[in-house]
């Protein structure tokens, strides 16, 4: 049974993947001082990047999951909606399968299931405290994960999320008060 459930998970990983990557990636050739070479379009809807694919985690599960949180955090720092419905539905199908994956699995049904961003972006706030326990527990075996913080999300409460990149890209707020919050911690 628990290999029948690895197998869903990773079809359904990469099919979310595939779907997502396959709708938001295009290519354009650019001149850029006599040299010709390739780079993604700049378009509004494509995803802010966060070299995902440079950050690992040891745990393999966690680490298939964190790739769509990292997708979550992207959608509210766009203000997408929709996009955030899709990454929060990959991470509850994925924590469901996670050892000690209730918590996770919970809230991103939550986020899936809220109407408005501001509802997503305070569930958000859980879910990423629930993220950076388990990556902290699982630990790295590539790159580095940064803990930001900005302190006028939720009403003044602060809160913290989880980025692969030192630039601060605020999911809490979006392009309002986009470079609001610092750097906490670095996980390596």
């Amino acid at each position: 049974m628990n290999i029948k459930n690895n197998i869903i998970l990773a079809l359904t990983i990469i099919a979310i993947t595939l779907v997502t990557a396959c709708g938001n990636q295009h290519k354009a050739k650019e001149e850029h001082a006599g040299h010709n070479h390739t780079v993604a379009e700049h378009r509004e809807d494509v995803p802010l990047t966060q070299t995902s694919a440079l950050v690992s985690l040891k745990d393999d599960q966690l680490n298939a999951i964190y790739q769509h949180y990292v997708h979550l955090t992207n959608a509210l720092i766009k203000g997408d909606l929709a996009e955030a419905k899709i990454a929060a539905n990959a991470i509850e199908l994925g924590a469901k399968i996670l050892p000690n994956g209730s918590a996770l699995s919970s809230l991103s049904a939550k986020i899936s299931a809220a109407p408005s961003l501001d509802a997503q972006r305070i569930l958000y706030a859980d879910l990423s405290n629930e993220f950076i326990a388990k990556v902290k527990s699982s630990g790295l075996s590539a790159g580095e994960i940064y803990v930001e913080y900005c302190p006028m999300a939720l009403n003044d409460k602060g809160a913290s999320w989880l980025s692969n990149q030192k630039e601060i890209k605020n999911p809490y707020f979006g392009d309002s008060m986009m470079n609001c919050g610092e750097v906490k911690e670095t996980l390596k």
